[in-house]
C-alpha cells in the first residue's frame, strides 16, 4: 500500500478506535470513570443509561466516526471540493436517518445548526453560533486530503467544512488545529521518526490553529492555541499519566467546548508518543468527553503510525460492529491530495 494512503487509512481508524474506546465513559466525570471502569483499556459496550451511547456494543461508533465518513465522502461527491452546502445536505440527512436531537448524539451547536438548515435557514448563516467541537471531531478527512504546504488554503478548507454548523473562530482553530495535524503527519518524511516528527506535526497543529482563529463569526472564548500548549506542557512534564490526566481535566477541561476538548485531545498525542492505541486508551480515562477527545486524538496518532498502528483484531472489530469500509476512503481523499484532477463539480441541493 502506498505510505500515504496507509497513514490516511491510520488515520481513519484511529477516529474510530477513539471514539469506540471512549463510548463507554462518555460523559462520566473522571473519578465515575474510575470508579466504573478502574482503568479502560479495551473496548467494552457502553452500559446501561438514558442517553446515547447506552446498550451500544462493543466496538461501537458514534457520531464522531459517523460524521467523519459523511464529510469523506462529501469531499468525494464533491470532485475533492469541500462544499458546504453538500455537507449540509448530508448532515441534515443523517441526522434524519436517526431521528436524531440534542441530547443523544447530537451536541448543542450541531442540534440548533440541523434545525435552522431544516427551516430554509442557508449554510452561510446556520452555524454562526457553533462554538463546541463538532467541526473538530469530523475533520480529519479535510486533513487527509489537503496537502501541508499551503496551510491557509488548508485553513480554507477547513472554515467550508465547518461553514454550516461551527462558523465561529473558536471552532474552526479547533478544526484547523485537527487537520493541520494529521495533514503534517501525512506529509512528514519517512526519514523523520520519533519525537522530531511529532514536533513537526504539533508545531503545523498550533500554526492551523492560529490561522483558524482570524475566520469565522467572533465569540468571546478561551483560546485554542494557549490551551493546546498548556495541555501539550503537561503532557511532557507530568510524571505519571493518571497525573497527566487529572492535570489536563482540572486545568484544561475535557467538556465538549472546542478550547477544552481540542486541545486535551493534542495533549494526549503527546503523551501517546503517537501510539493510537494508547491515546484512545488514554483518552477512554480522562473523563468528559472521551469519545471525541479520543477519535481526535488516536485520528492524529493513526496517521502518524499508519493503519499498522491500530491492531489488525481491533479494525476487524470496528468493520464487523460498524459496517465500516474504510480502505477505499482513504485512497479517494489521497488522490485528491496529491493533485489529481477534479470532477465537475455536482449541483448543490
Amino acid at each position: 500500500m502506498d505510505r500515504t494512503v496507509d497513514r490516511a487509512l491510520g488515520a481513519l481508524y484511529g477516529v474510530a478506535l477513539g471514539d469506540a474506546m471512549g463510548m463507554p465513559s462518555e460523559g462520566k466525570s473522571r473519578d465515575a470513570v474510575r470508579t466504573e471502569f478502574g482503568w479502560l483499556d479495551r473496548l467494552l459496550p457502553g452500559p446501561d443509561r438514558e442517553f446515547v451511547p447506552g446498550g451500544l456494543p462493543r466496538g461501537a461508533v458514534t457520531d464522531d466516526t459517523q460524521q467523519t465518513v459523511l464529510v469523506a465522502e462529501g469531499i468525494l461527491e464533491a470532485g475533492g471540493r469541500i462544499d458546504a452546502r453538500i455537507l449540509a445536505r448530508r448532515i441534515v440527512a443523517w441526522a434524519d436517518a436517526l431521528g436524531d436531537t440534542a441530547g443523544s448524539f447530537l451536541g448543542p451547536s450541531s442540534a440548533r445548526a440541523i434545525d435552522a438548515l431544516r427551516d430554509g435557514v442557508p449554510p452561510e448563516e446556520s452555524g454562526r453560533l457553533g462554538t463546541t467541537n463538532g467541526g473538530a471531531m469530523r475533520i480529519v478527512p479535510v486533513g487527509i486530503s489537503s496537502p501541508s504546504g499551503d496551510l491557509p488554503a488548508l485553513v480554507d478548507r477547513v472554515e467550508q467544512a465547518c461553514l454550516a454548523t461551527h462558523h465561529t473562530d473558536v471552532a474552526i482553530s479547533g478544526a484547523a488545529l485537527i487537520a493541520g495535524a494529521v495533514s503534517a503527519a501525512l506529509d512528514t518524511p519517512a526519514g523523520i521518526q520519533g519525537g522530531e516528527r511529532l514536533d513537526m506535526v504539533i508545531a503545523t497543529a498550533l500554526e492551523c490553529a492560529e490561522l483558524g482563529g482570524a475566520r469565522g463569526n467572533r465569540v468571546a472564548s478561551a483560546s485554542v492555541v494557549e490551551r493546546a500548549a498548556v495541555a501539550v506542557g503537561f503532557a511532557r512534564s507530568a510524571g505519571t499519566d493518571e497525573r497527566f490526566l487529572q492535570r489536563v481535566y482540572d486545568v484544561v477541561g475535557t467538556s465538549v467546548l472546542t478550547p477544552e476538548s481540542v486541545p486535551a485531545a493534542l495533549g494526549v498525542v503527546v503523551r501517546a508518543h503517537g501510539d493510537p492505541v494508547r491515546a484512545a486508551v488514554l483518552a477512554a480515562n480522562l473523563g468528559g468527553d472521551t469519545d471525541t477527545i479520543g477519535a481526535m486524538a488516536a485520528g492524529i496518532c493513526g496517521a502518524l503510525t499508519g493503519a499498522a498502528g491500530v491492531p489488525a483484531g481491533m479494525r476487524a472489530t470496528l468493520d464487523q460492529v460498524n459496517s465500516l469500509d474504510l480502505g477505499p476512503l482513504a485512497e479517494a481523499l489521497v488522490g485528491y491530495r496529491t493533485g489529481g484532477p477534479l470532477r465537475a463539480r455536482p449541483p448543490g441541493p
